[in-house]
């Protein structure tokens, strides 16, 4: 149901609340690079700070245009944070500085900007979003290319794909101001220099800057700021309750019927939108005429609905009073500027019954172009060997209902009629009138009006008995009788209509609502197609099956009751149903011999899979007034199966770029961890070759050992990240587990004091005691990398009620702030320090793997004085008590 239009939207004000305690974002739209977006942002700046508003640069592109750079000159500007990429230094914007600064507007360039790999977002407009939550008022710029919806339309003919794009929302949501110039002028300011160097500006004006380019992104960005104002002027005026369209750009509204001209109107309604450039809507309304259609006419509704939403516009079914109420306030609601309806060839007993819909329509609205295309024609055009079947009259039963209400009345007022007056005989009357007319109708309700004033007539006016009436006044109180009854039943037929509309549509949309939370719940792909599966079946009563495309043609991924397969002819409607995005199956119009009715699951990235239902009757699998709810489900099943197949395509993206970021840091890892030894190795053998000497040999040795221990580590990491740790837990002591480790880490350790603070009294705890050597070591050989020289280490136990902590602590430059959890990520080294080692940032990876395949915990702080303090935290059920002692061997 529409609101009403003199109430403001309640959904407007619920947007315009969550806007409440945000900054505002103004956005310098352009049709492409050099029409002087940072100019003009920097003047209305530069105006608004002589206006006393306090205002900083965050980030401002100047791109060597003197023009610009002079803009610059008085601001504030925070000063960008250098990022680390790949040995080159990056200059971001420092959203901490200002949101610690605190200014009422920031000036932030270039919106589409894709910031270094380690910044805390990775787009920038993610970065005015978090200016906008704290109440910062954001200027920036963007180009119309990159807009997220209009991506795939630019590169159609620029043929350049644009990877930053913004999010249509961040339009949606901002002020905006077109800055614009005619391509001639941007062409010549492109050869002037003035908007890229000689060398790139000659192939630019190659490419990208041909004058049909220019002049098509300028239609563009016109188009889409028009369309983000009046976005926004409709949620003014619904908050407001104004009347009137208000059209910036046109919006259309296709009414349909079950005439057959339907889906006629809405290829119509099409076109007309594509030529406008218009939102257009279909909407069908429901009246108590509506519950009397036959199912064949349903279907023609249904039908209709369909393909106006394969064609891409949005559906609406209203229940109204009247069609002509119905279309008035839903185009008043949508501010509409057009309605397209057709003129259909009713009959002039139509026409004197129920009004022209159209001539009502023309009076009714104002202000609205309302295109009336003529009939086709096919009135009496149907399936083949079908007939349409008659409009039911309603039961016998009722008829039989209605008669006994009114032999009970005339039961009860002759057992009255000694008590009361005539009058008030004439008045019970009305009570069966108003039971039938709200129970069963407008038709039943007009037959007990009829029946009361004839039983009123034959059993209490004189002379009773006959259809006579002696005194002329009685004539009168008849026809009273039969009027009141009559516009009494019409009343209760159009409340009991109404109601009916209202439940039928609560239940509808209860039914939208809860398929909805079903999908969303749904954790992956599989539960996904088993809840479509079960919803549509327990909703509708029916057999459910979901087939996904494949190769080898469509396969049965789902069901509901479970379903072993399907025969032929049924993969064959499956598969045409794909090809043709079209239903096929019993109760469409191909491959009508299959059991089972097949709906294709379509979205914008074309057929995800199709959808078949059955019954175990092997009758008609919906009835035709069903078929809009399954239209609506099937779109909302669609939305949810294509947002769980791109989130999978994500995480594939997301895996695929974890693994080159692995391979890249192993390769480079490997070049030097591995020529490093190999070339102090062959160096020192040249040398043996010449003369033999014992610090030689023991420099291969040492290289080797490094080398070995290169190696170990690539091996031990693939075994953590394939899980594939045999375990071999023993009861181990502490103490000669370190003893151990420090032994075989002497090299690395030399130079450095080691301090044991273990008491003598720590119980043993049940570890693999290989695995725990591997940390150790690893541990170690990392503080002897780091710690500064001859300072000491120390290794320290201490047990509390969570367990054992052991703790080894050194002397150096400590861990970089923020990075205490990213150090055991793979291959993550220390920067940021004059004083950093090389590494393959394998060591800290392995021991949290280790680790936690023993059930310990690894955690690494800062301590005073300055050092790094790494702790591998072993649980209090890995302890062995004293009691557990004497249980050992």
């Amino acid at each position: 149901m529409t609101s009403a239009p003199d109430r403001p939207d309640p959904e407007a004000f619920l947007r315009q609340a969550a806007q409440e305690g945000r900054g505002r974002l103004k956005l310098f739209l352009g049709a492409a690079p050099g029409v002087g977006k940072t100019y003009e942002m920097l003047s209305e700046g530069r105006q608004r700070r002589e206006a006393g508003i306090d205002i900083v640069i965050g980030v401002v592109e100047t791109h060597g245009r003197r023009e610009t750079e002079a803009l610059v000159a008085g601001y504030e500007v925070i000063p960008r944070i250098d990022v680390d990429h790949r040995g080159h230094n990056l200059g971001e914007m420092d959203i901490d500085a200002i949101l610690a600064r605190r200014p009422q507007l920031v000036l932030v360039d270039e919106l589409a900007h894709t910031n270094a790999p380690s910044s805390r977002h990775p787009k920038r407009y993610q970065d005015v979003e978090e200016l906008l939550d704290a109440g910062i008022d954001v200027y920036s710029t963007v180009n119309i290319q990159h807009v997220e919806s209009l991506n795939d339309v630019v590169a159609s003919f620029t043929r350049v794909r644009v990877r930053e794009t913004v999010p249509d929302a961040m339009l949606e949501a901002a002020e905006i101001e077109v800055v614009d110039i005619p391509p001639d002028e941007l062409i010549e300011r492109l050869k002037e220099g003035k908007v890229y160097v000689p060398e790139e500006a000659s192939r630019a004006l190659g490419h990208f800057f041909s004058k049909s380019n220019l002049t098509a992104l300028r239609e563009l960005a016109l188009r889409r700021a028009a369309q983000a104002v009046d976005a926004q002027m409709l949620d003014y005026v619904r908050q407001h309750a104004l009347a009137g369209s208000f059209a910036v750009g046109e919006r259309i509204i296709v009414a349909i019927s079950e005439h057959p001209s339907g889906p006629g109107l809405v290829r119509a309604g099409k076109r007309l939108a594509d030529a406008l450039k218009a939102p257009w809507t279909v909407v069908h309304i429901e009246t108590q005429r509506s519950q009397s259609l036959s199912d064949f006419e349903r279907q023609r509704v249904a039908d209709a609905m369909a393909l106006a939403s394969r064609l891409g516009a949005v559906t609406a079914s209203i229940p109204a009073q009247r069609v002509v109420d119905g279309l008035r306030d839903f185009a008043t609601e949508a501010r509409a500027t057009q309605i397209v309806i057709g003129k259909s060839t009713r009959s002039w007993m139509f026409e004197l019954r129920h009004g022209s819909v159209v001539d009502q329509l023309v009076r009714a609205i104002d202000g609205v172009a309302i295109h009336v295309l003529p009939g086709d024609g096919e009135v009496a055009r149907e399936m083949p060997g079908a007939a349409a079947p008659r409009r039911p009259r309603g039961d016998l039963s009722d008829y039989l209902w209605t008669l006994a209400a009114v032999a009970l009345c005339t039961a009860i007022a002759r057992g009255l009629v000694e008590l009361i007056d005539l009058g008030n005989v004439g008045m019970m009357f009305l009570v069966p009138v108003m039971f039938a007319a709200a129970s069963f109708g407008l038709r039943a309700g007009l037959f007990a009006g009829v029946t009361a004033s004839l039983a009123y007539n034959f059993f209490f006016l004189p002379p009773t008995g006959t259809l006579t009436v002696s005194n002329p006044e009685n004539i009168i109180s008849i026809f009273v009788l039969l009027g009141v009854a009559l516009v009494t039943s019409q009343f209760a037929a159009r409340v009991r209509t109404q109601a009916d509309l209202a439940q039928s549509s609560a239940r509808q949309n209860a039914a939208l609502a809860g398929f909805s939370r079903l999908l969303t719940g749904a954790a992956d792909q599989e539960a996904l197609m088993q809840a479509i599966c079960a919803e549509v079946a327990r909703l509708f009563d029916v057999r459910t099956v979901l087939l996904l495309p494949s190769a080898t043609g469509p396969q049965l991924r789902a069901a509901y009751p479970p379903e072993d397969r399907l025969d032929q002819i049924e993969l064959a409607a499956a598969q045409w149903a794909i090809d043709n995005e079209q239903p096929a199956g019993r109760g469409s119009s191909t491959l009508t011999a299959s059991d089972w009715l097949f709906h294709p699951l379509a979205t914008t990235r074309g057929v995800l899979g199709v959808l078949g239902l059955a019954r175990e009757d092997a009758g008609e699998p919906l009835r035709s007034d069903q078929m809009p709810l399954l239209m609506s489900l099937l779109d909302q099943a669609a939305i949810a199966f294509d947002r769980m197949a791109l989130e999978g395509e994500m995480q594939d993206a997301r895996q695929l770029r974890e693994r080159d970021r692995l391979r890249s840091a192993l390769l480079s890892s490997v070049s030097h961890d591995l020529r490093t030894p190999l070339t102090s190795i062959l160096s020192a053998v040249q040398q043996m070759r010449i003369e033999p000497r014992p610090d030689l040999v023991e420099t291969v040795e040492d290289e080797a050992q490094r080398l070995n221990r290169f190696v170990a580590n690539l091996l031990d990491m693939a075994r953590v990240e394939a899980g594939a740790l045999p375990l071999r837990i023993e009861a181990t002591d502490l103490t000669d587990a370190v003893a151990s480790a420090v032994h075989d880490t002497r090299r690395a350790l030399a130079g450095h004091e080691i301090r044991l603070e273990i008491p003598p009294d720590m119980p043993l705890v049940r570890i693999d005691p290989q695995l725990f050597h591997h940390c150790l070591i690893n541990l170690l050989d990392n503080t002897g990398r780091y710690a500064d020289p001859d300072t000491p280490v120390t290794i320290a136990a201490r047990r509390d009620a969570q367990g054992i902590a052991l703790s080894i602590i050194d002397q150096g430059p400590g861990i970089p702030p923020g990075k205490e959890s990213k150090l055991f990520e793979t291959f993550t080294r220390l920067e940021g320090s004059d004083r950093a080692k090389g590494g393959t940032g394998l060591g800290l990876a392995i021991v949290k793997g280790f680790a936690e395949a023993m059930g310990l915990a690894v955690s690494a702080r800062n301590v005073d004085p300055p050092g790094a303090c790494f702790t591998i935290t072993i649980p209090e059920s890995a302890v062995i008590s004293a009691l557990d002692d004497q249980d050992l061997p």
